[in-house]
């Protein structure tokens, strides 16, 4: 068990950020139980980008707004942008859905057209600039809290689509309600601990997720990866937006 959730934890930060981690030969990636916490840790995931992210900014913190973009940039590279190129997908899909063409073949294309380009930039510059706020006015509590409410997010989605993608599809089939409820419990104790109001910004940011997720099915008709990856862009800008409020 102990190895099981070791390897669940180095899975979750191999798949979903870029930091350095190796595997054996001999590690079997594809057991169900693995899938499972490399789910359950993904909250933990935000947790550990945003938490490096306001290290960067601590010793940037004398460039002021210079050091706030670098850190806010940084914390984007440290998941590869992998996010953003979503956004990117499921902006081609839904045009490509007005104009009659399947959507579901666009998204899968590996290229990139001149509207998942445009939307792409634009929410990267918007999430820049929105981490950029929070680090410049020493909100380095709520931007942590937010990594992990995103994510959580997400948490909730893979227990109410049913996917057209067979690897998030095997990954639902894995992540069974205790360990949705378990790294509920963990994560929301942890975000309690960084914001007294971490629960209203929880609900916020769950409502959020399905909202958008919900547009964005009605617009292509089915939902993947890319589109959980949007959904997670989604919350975390419009939550950046809320408490700079």
């Amino acid at each position: 068990m102990l190895k099981n959730i070791y390897l669940g934890l180095k899975f979750s930060l191999s798949y979903f950020s870029i930091l350095p981690i190796s595997f054996k030969e001999t590690d079997d990636l594809s057991h169900k139980e693995i899938l499972a916490l490399m789910l359950f840790f993904l909250p933990f995931v935000g947790f550990i980008l945003a938490t490096l992210t306001v290290i960067l900014f601590s010793f940037l913190s004398s460039l002021a707004w210079f050091g706030a973009l670098i850190s806010a940039t940084f914390y984007m590279m440290l998941y590869g942008f992998l996010h953003t190129e979503a956004i990117m997908d499921v902006a081609d899909a839904i045009y490509a859905k007005h104009s009659g063409k399947d959507a579901y073949k666009i998204i899968k294309e590996p290229t990139v057209g001149a509207m998942g380009v445009l939307y792409g930039t634009s929410f990267m510059l918007l999430k820049i600039v929105g981490i950029s706020y929070l680090l410049i006015h020493g909100l380095f509590m709520e931007f942590i809290a937010i990594t992990i409410i995103s994510r959580l997010s997400l948490l909730l989605l893979f227990n109410i689509y049913e996917f057209r993608s067979s690897f998030v599809t095997t990954l639902k089939k894995s992540l069974t309600k205790p360990y949705i409820f378990a790294s509920f419990a963990l994560f929301s104790m942890v975000g309690y601990l960084l914001v007294s109001n971490f629960m209203i910004l929880l609900f916020i940011g769950l409502l959020l997720a399905l909202f958008i997720s919900f547009v964005i099915k009605s617009k292509i008709g089915f939902v993947n990866g890319d589109v959980l990856g949007a959904t997670l862009e989604g919350v975390e800008i419009l939550l950046l937006i809320g408490v700079s409020l």
